[in-house]
């Protein structure tokens, strides 16, 4: 006899149990989430610096392109800064916590 979800799925509970656990090791930790954003917000500000560039040297012909990327660019720092500014918020009121 199969449960509801075993029918739905066309799993058997030990297929289901082992693909959760899959996905749970799969799992990327807050720090790597973080890590990740930084990175792609450093890539997005090179881009956009390397597109200012060529933008000087006419080598671009869309000016749309290069104010995308810099808008693009110009949210991420700005994200970055709004969450660096939380995180030493949440710090600071961490300590002065009375214990």
């Amino acid at each position: 006899m199969t449960n509801g979800i075993t029918s739905v799925t066309g799993l058997s509970n030990n297929q289901f149990v082992t693909q959760s656990n899959q996905t749970s090791k799969s799992d990327s930790s807050f720090s790597d989430v973080l890590t990740n954003a930084l990175n792609q917000v450093i890539d997005d500000v090179e881009t956009a610096e390397s597109l200012s560039k060529q933008l000087s040297t006419g080598e671009v012909k869309d000016l749309h392109d290069v104010t995308i990327a810099m808008e693009k660019a110009n949210l991420g720092v700005e994200l970055t800064v709004q969450v660096r500014n939380k995180v030493v918020e949440a710090y600071q009121e961490v300590m002065r916590m009375q214990i």
